[in-house]
């Protein structure tokens, strides 16, 4: 059976690994969770053992839903007699995206009317609502006009561990500080003989959930153990009460051996007072040391090593004192220089400010904000004065100031839209004439990197100017992403005979896998001019995805396939890709593995796409045809776009299908649509508005975009 276990952004791939660490058959990372197959023991051992999880839904039906009135039917056509009994209370949590139904709340209020119709139909008592601790909660997935109904096996969010009595006023939630510890080699650390130290421990929710874990507490337990976590009666209640049996024998031994090596502190003495109170009821009181204690008074445990986990302050504004966190880690490389050290900071500004060297950086989310968790192995030696970072140049301060002004602006649109790769610089400040755009790994270490561009400067500007200008961007870049020189690609035109020109790229031939609208895809920042990835038709891509699903999709002048590999995650039938280059065929093939795509039904074609066109045979459903300005490749005829621009689009439409669609786009700045010629056999549409993404806005003549139909 297929299943599917939610967890925060910034999870999954940890929640795989811990979902097959319980015994289930597969786990694959999805954006917020995991679809996951197993059977029915395997959900309800996860509901009691994840640490990770926030809901763990077991699906009942699924159907297609076009509007309101096909949820209703859909789910009053659900054998709900088999499912609950009237006297169960119920609660319906919603999540809707798409055009179909737009309110949530409203949506869940119809699967509720349903329910209760239905059981009522068949002479039964009208079942009540509650919200807070219902018998059966149901959870609706509306998506791409497909509804999925499931049983929320937790029955509420699992986070909730059961022992919080205080919480201060930015808890932190437990699944989240499980990620912390988790990335922070704990509980190994003590198995090892490690201890654990939170120097801002709040009201102890890291070193609460260490203690735990080492205990070998299932978290479920607390929340669970005296009753069932859902009565849906396809709940398989005997399984149920021998996986708690288990877990509480296990509870028994680890707790019996559990050694007091957590130590926490907060300048705060309420926030400490409801740690205390926090783990009394948790249980570890006595095996948690609290203090008092300002950060800059901090003190080593008696232990030689172990793990330091903690969640600096900030808030939703991402306001914080820089001077706080850089109190914090030259503590941590006075007092424990050879711990590894786990910090979940508000941004990667914030974490630089530690002045700690991550070996590895994570995106995470507490709650709605965007964090960067750092993992120092080790800490490090005491920062000796002459590693005090160099002050910023007026010019690298007005970039770095305009920089954070950009992040702050994309920030809500990126994390909505889960755009990991952006233009964050274009350009801003005319002496400083580059664009900087962002790609975060979407796996393993979630590095960002850096791709600057730097455009050709006026020939009237001292090359001692130029080179100057370069040096305070890149130093601006390095300080706001909080990066090292190693990430940062720089290309940069040279003067020289002919005009300006790109200099001599890096052969590093290191991969990125970065991941949009849903795939997974590899780019090579160094190596090439283009990375393999270009940014501004990340939403045309979108909208030719969703529009593919179960139809045939062409891909003309493919490049490195990204069109294709989108729309066959999307659910396209098909994939065509055309493209006269051998290397970019093979990477478009290698980003179709990456997502599980190869076979006939994904084809590569090298070719000159134009003659190609004129000799194919087959129609299609959605063509994406997006050719170079000028080619003069020695394996085909020299092409001109503006030349050839209406012989190219007329034997396009003459592959589409009847309801076919084509996009034709092209970035020539000066190209002029001979609208006469084409509307001979086109219907032709200008788009290009709709195509340009919010971090292009300032360049809206970075492409030229139509939507065609046949006449």
């Amino acid at each position: 059976m297929k299943f599917f276990v939610s967890c925060g952004k910034g999870l999954e791939y940890l929640l795989v690994d811990e979902l097959l660490s319980l015994g289930v058959e597969k786990a694959t990372a999805t954006v917020s969770g995991a679809n996951v197959e197993g059977e029915l023991v395997d959900a309800q051992r996860a509901v009691l053992w994840s640490r990770l999880a926030s809901r763990v839904l077991w699906p009942i039906d699924e159907f297609d839903c076009a509007d309101e009135l096909a949820l209703y039917d859909g789910v009053a056509a659900i054998a709900w007699q088999d499912h609950m009994r009237s006297d169960h209370t119920l609660s319906v949590d919603a999540h809707v995206s798409g055009d179909a139904i737009t309110h949530a709340r409203y949506a869940a209020q119809r699967v509720k009317d349903a329910v209760v119709d239905t059981l009522r139909a068949q002479g039964q008592e009208r079942p009540s609502v509650d919200v807070d601790h219902p018998d059966v909660r149901i959870n609706l997935s509306l998506r791409k006009g497909r509804a999925t109904i499931s049983i929320d096996l937790g029955g509420g969010p699992m986070h909730r561990r059961g022992w919080r009595n205080v919480q201060n006023d930015a808890p932190l939630k437990e699944n989240l500080a499980a990620a912390v510890l988790m990335r922070g080699g704990w509980p190994k650390s003590y198995h090892d003989g490690g201890a654990l130290l939170d120097p801002m421990c709040g009201s102890g929710t890291l070193l609460i959930e260490g203690a735990l874990m080492a205990a070998d507490v299932a978290p479920g337990l607390q929340r669970h153990g005296r009753s069932l976590p859902s009565r849906w009666l396809g709940f398989d209640v005997e399984v149920w009460k021998a996986l708690v049996e288990e877990a509480k024998q296990r509870e028994q031994t680890g707790r019996s051996g559990l050694k007091q090596a957590m130590f926490g502190s907060d300048v705060d003495p309420h926030a400490v007072r409801a740690a205390r109170e926090n783990a009394e009821v948790a249980g570890v009181a006595d095996e948690i040391w609290f203090g008092v204690r300002e950060v800059g008074e901090l003190q080593a445990p008696p232990f030689e090593r172990g793990t330091v986990v903690c969640n600096p302050p900030y808030d939703e504004r991402l306001a914080a004192d820089t001077t706080l966190y850089r109190k914090l880690g030259d503590a941590l490389r006075r007092t424990v220089p050879l711990w590894r050290a786990s910090l979940l900071c508000g941004n990667p500004e914030l974490a630089y400010a530690t002045g700690l060297r991550a070996n590895k950086k994570y995106q995470l989310f507490n709650g709605a904000i965007e964090c960067a968790l750092i993992v120092c192995d080790p800490v490090g030696p005491p920062r000796v004065q002459s590693e005090t970072p160099r002050e910023l140049s007026e010019g690298a301060l007005m970039v770095a100031n305009r920089l954070r002004k950009n992040l702050r602006k994309f920030k809500n649109w990126t994390a909505r839209e889960e755009v990991s790769c952006f233009r964050a610089y274009d350009a801003d400040l005319p002496e400083y004439a580059a664009a900087i755009d962002v790609y975060r790994e979407a796996k393993g270490e979630m590095r960002t990197f850096l791709h600057v561009q730097e455009y050709a400067a006026p020939e009237e500007i001292p090359e001692a100017d130029v080179r100057r200008r370069r040096n305070e961007l890149l130093a601006a870049a390095r300080e706001v992403f909080a990066v090292p020189a190693e990430q940062v690609a720089m290309k940069s035109r040279e003067r020289g005979k002919g005009g300006s020109k790109y200099g001599r790229m890096e052969q590093r031939g290191e991969l990125l896998q970065v991941r949009e609208n849903g795939a997974l895809l590899q780019v090579n920042l160094f190596d090439y001019l283009d990375t393999g990835l270009f940014l501004d038709h990340r939403p045309l891509r979108r909208h030719m995805a969703q529009e593919s699903r179960g139809k045939r999709f062409l891909n003309l002048f493919g490049y490195t396939g990204v069109a294709s590999v989108q729309a066959a995650v999307a659910g396209a039938d098909s994939t065509t890709t055309v493209d006269l280059s051998s290397t970019y065929l093979e990477w478009c093939a290698a980003n179709l593995s990456l997502n599980g795509f190869a076979g006939a039904q994904h084809r590569l074609v090298q070719a000159d796409a134009l003659r190609w066109l004129e000799a194919e045979k087959n129609r299609y459903d959605v063509i994406f045809c997006d050719p170079p300005t000028f080619s003069n490749s020695a394996r085909a005829d020299d092409f001109d776009i503006q030349r050839e621009h209406v012989r190219l689009l007329r034997a396009c439409v003459d592959r589409l299908t009847t309801e076919g669609v084509l996009y034709f786009s092209n970035n020539f700045r000066r190209f002029k649509l001979d609208e006469n010629a084409v509307a001979e056999f086109a219907v032709c549409e200008d788009i290009t508005p709709q195509t340009i993404p919010p971090d292009f806005e300032r360049n809206p003549r970075i492409h030229r975009c139509w939507r065609l139909t046949r006449v």
